[in-house]
């Protein structure tokens, strides 16, 4: 719709420049205003038929409602680097929401990441890095309590970041595997969300890059679930795929009722299971 309405406007700017008789330098700059791209408009045409077999294959026939209400999802709109892309996603309201999804609709593996939440968790921050493969939308997908789903959209300028080298020493970075890290980063208020970041070395080998000195690829090892709780209770759980980046960093929220550990459990693609419990409060000193 946004495309046929530029088209109208400069028609009629023409238009009306024709009629008042502007200088012919002034008409000139006129008709050599940018008109909208037919490649553009294929592209953008694919991009939708795209989205719409994602939602077909992940949500089958179930509707999905525009969530720019109370959802959105920040990106960068040119990456930096197309291997570590930030994504930050934020409710906002009150609508009960037992998980969220994460698409790159033109990933290989587009599915990157589903979080559902237990009792204990707060759904209305998380914060992941992500590998971009190609210039693409990428969509937040919520899912409420009583099974609605809302999405929003951000597009994404990356390209080759599936198949971009992890980087660093791959023996180093299996030394360090499954090394994990965990940071509080508001102050402990019992009864209140707090927010946490996850750091967890694993190099995330998706299958598709190249070792560097042998010219091989690298056989597919990546994290496949990760499980947070609070003394015993469900905070979130997530099922990731070959589009997480390598060395997650992952933040999320969660409410502490009293003081007490949260404990994390990481599962990769070779059954290697990775664990380390923290105390909430975190120590001082």
């Amino acid at each position: 719709m946004g495309v046929a309405l530029n088209r109208v406007v400069r028609t009629l700017a023409l238009a009306v420049c024709g009629a008042l008789g502007v200088a012919a330098g002034v008409a000139r700059a006129a008709v050599a205003e940018p008109v909208a791209s037919p490649v553009a408009d294929d592209e953008e045409a694919a991009r939708a038929v795209r989205w719409k077999d994602l939602q077909h294959a992940i949500f089958a026939n179930r509707p999905i409602q525009d969530g720019a209400g109370f959802l959105s999802i920040d990106a960068p709109a040119r990456a930096l680097d197309a291997a570590l892309v930030p994504v930050d996603l934020t409710l906002t309201g009150d609508r009960r929401i037992k998980g969220i999804y994460l698409i790159i609709d033109n990933n290989p593996g587009p599915l990157a990441a589903h979080f559902t939440f237990g009792p204990q968790g707060d759904p209305h921050r998380l914060k992941l890095r992500v590998r971009v493969n190609a210039y693409t939308y990428i969509h937040a997908v919520a899912e409420t309590t009583d099974d609605q789903l809302y999405s929003v959209a951000r597009f994404v300028k990356a390209a080759g970041g599936c198949s971009a080298p992890a980087g660093g020493d791959e023996q180093q970075a299996m030394q360090d595997l499954g090394h994990i890290k965990l940071r509080i980063t508001d102050p402990f208020v019992a009864g209140k969300p707090m927010q946490a970041q996850l750091m967890i070395r694993h190099p995330n080998f998706n299958g598709m890059q190249m070792n560097q000195l042998t010219r091989l690829y690298t056989p597919a090892m990546f994290i496949r679930t990760v499980d947070v709780s609070f003394d015993g209770a469900q905070v979130m759980h997530l099922d990731s795929d070959i589009s997480l980046s390598s060395d997650p960093v992952i933040g999320f929220g969660f409410i502490a009722p009293h003081k007490g550990q949260l404990k994390v459990l990481v599962r990769d693609t070779k059954d290697e299971t990775f664990g380390q419990s923290f105390d909430v409060p975190a120590p001082t000193g």
